[in-house]
């Protein structure tokens, strides 16, 4: 892992707990012991061949809590078979209660890896659902990004990603997002011969049942889909696969299949005509 990399990690790292959020009481010794001081935090990243196993059977170690996130996001570890990679752990009880969302948006997490893989799209870094020390929660694989790139950046500054930008904004409309940010794509550059990608992260707020569709990406607004966004929505329209659907309410899966049905049916990426469909903050 590079310096400059480890350097994006220490400033992203909240250096303790939010006491007001969290009582340290209720949760395990592993996390008292992993803020007892401020530190910078080196990223372990090996090779790994089996990401989902990997995520799945490993140790957690805790680094600490992630600042700027409403709930509680944790920067963890994950050691298996002697290798380790860095994850963004989300418990449960880490959650602020909403109005508008049951509690679980974890497993909004998961639904969301698991509805881009069905889809072909392989737009969110994988992300399982398990037990951690502080519970149920999601663990979803650490981008190594660019934090200087957001949406906004990558759109001006690498149209050769506008493609895999507009496979966002299909997703988006799918698992109704009510919260793609800016800063929710991650750029990762050219590496080891493999090309520049981008990364979608933080999709807690998805699959409401009620149209919540607020995201920053609508330059594609209007354009025709490309054909394998479609024929994706074609088969939810016939069937929501399990592994997506038992996360998800009733309605929500309904719901679901009917905007697949709505993209099929018109072809075209939607359009905002109110100018309000954009999260706050935009970054």
């Amino acid at each position: 892992m590079s310096d400059s990399a480890n350097d994006d990690v220490d400033d992203m790292l909240g250096d303790e707990f939010d006491d007001e959020e969290f009582d340290a009481d209720e949760f395990d010794d592993t996390l008292d012991e992993a803020d007892d001081e401020p530190r910078g935090v080196e990223l372990r990243v090996d090779e790994v061949e089996d990401q989902l196993e990997h995520l799945l059977c490993g140790e957690v170690e805790v680094e600490g809590r992630m600042p700027y996130s409403s709930n509680g996001t944790f920067l963890v570890h994950v050691i298996h078979d002697g290798r380790s990679h860095p994850a963004i752990y989300k418990p449960m009880r880490g959650e602020r209660p909403l109005w508008d969302f049951e509690p679980g948006l974890h497993r909004r997490e998961v639904a969301a890896y698991r509805l881009s893989e069905a889809l072909g799209l392989h737009l969110v870094p994988t992300t399982v659902l398990r037990d951690g020390p502080m519970g149920e929660g999601s663990f979803q694989w650490f981008a190594v990004a660019d934090h200087s790139e957001h949406y906004f950046t990558i759109y001006e500054h690498h149209p050769e990603l506008h493609d895999r930008l507009r496979d966002f904004a299909a997703f988006d409309v799918l698992a109704n997002n009510t919260d793609r940010k800016s800063g929710h794509c991650l750029l990762i550059p050219e590496r080891n011969g493999a090309p520049a990608s981008v990364w979608g992260i933080d999709h807690g707020l998805c699959f409401a049942a009620d149209y919540k569709l607020r995201t920053v990406i609508w330059e594609f607004g209007d354009e025709v889909l490309p054909d394998h966004v479609i024929d994706g929505a074609n088969r939810l329209v016939d069937r929501v696969p399990l592994e997506v659907a038992t996360l998800l309410a009733d309605d929500e899966v309904t719901a679901l299949q009917g905007r697949a049905a709505w993209l099929v049916k018109e072809r075209r990426f939607p359009t905002d005509p109110t100018g309000r469909r954009y999260p706050w903050p935009l970054v």
